[in-house]
């Protein structure tokens, strides 16, 4: 059986290099790319192998180049996994339209560059497997955190979308929905620069929520947890279309489907608004 090639973005840290790791201990070969780029690595049976390619999701060059080379260097990519993200926290009001692009660009468009790159090969090869890290926050909407989630919510309507596109050519979509993670991703959160004026009328309710959310995420699951769904999926014959890490939040996630608008915004309000 030939080695599996795989591509996965945002993977230097968190759920991307613990997913990259975790297929490459499976005998995968893994191009882990992220714009700092990162060590290589080999499984300890020797197969699979964990390269480390800089690209910025951002950059349609960059992700064409890395595209060929692992076409020149293998003839074939088994799977993409669109992992890169960031995080930007301010109420709606203290956001600017500068501040909401730079949310997009990396969490929706970033993945939407690095897919259309891949799609041509997939279609060519008649099989292939794309993944993509939304979040639990794409179902419950997040207070000062509405960009975070609306991009979110892009993704997964996105995909599902592009799963009924691609499916006649042999090509599965998978959206993974984490919820709180214990990663850099917290410490990396950026804030809007009027939420960190005292003249804004949200400040003190935004601290108080965002610092709630969080204490939660780094009390949250291992990265390793949700990698090891996303490996799952990536590894089985057949992906499905939404994978829900954590009995808790596939809970959360069927009963806020369930609940009126009105109740369930009720109780989201009562934890972080």
């Amino acid at each position: 059986m030939e080695t599996k090639v795989v591509l996965i973005t945002g993977a230097s840290a968190g759920i991307g290099l613990a997913a990259a790791v975790q297929l490459m201990n499976k005998g995968v070969k893994v191009y882990a790319a992220s714009r700092r780029g990162g060590n290589s690595q080999k499984a300890p049976d020797g197969v699979g192998e964990l390269i480390p390619v800089k690209m910025d999701v951002n950059d349609e060059a960059a992700i064409a180049s890395v595209v060929a080379q692992i076409m020149k260097e293998n003839n074939r990519l088994d799977a993409l996994i669109c992992n890169a993200g960031n995080g930007i926290a301010g109420s709606v009001e203290d956001t600017s339209s500068e501040e909401v692009r730079y949310q997009f660009e990396t969490n929706f468009f970033g993945a939407v560059k690095t897919i259309e790159a891949c799609l041509p090969v997939f279609r060519s090869q008649g099989y292939g497997k794309i993944m993509a890290t939304s979040s639990v926050a794409a179902i419950v909407p997040i207070p000062f955190q509405a960009f975070y989630s609306a991009g979110k919510s892009a993704l997964l309507v996105f995909m599902q979308a592009l799963s009924l596109e691609v499916k006649p050519f042999g090509i599965q979509c998978c959206s993974v929905l984490p919820g709180d993670t214990k990663t850099e991703f917290t410490a990396a959160r950026k804030y809007t620069q009027k939420s960190q004026s005292p003249e804004s009328v949200y400040a003190r309710t935004m601290k108080t929520s965002v610092g709630k959310m969080e204490r939660e995420e780094q009390n949250g699951m291992n990265a390793s947890v949700v990698a090891a769904q996303m490996v799952k999926q990536i590894m089985n014959k057949r992906m499905k279309v939404m994978v829900v890490p954590g009995l808790q939040y596939q809970l959360i996630c069927w009963l806020f489907n369930r609940l009126p608008a009105r109740l369930r915004l009720w109780v989201v309000g009562l934890l972080y608004a």
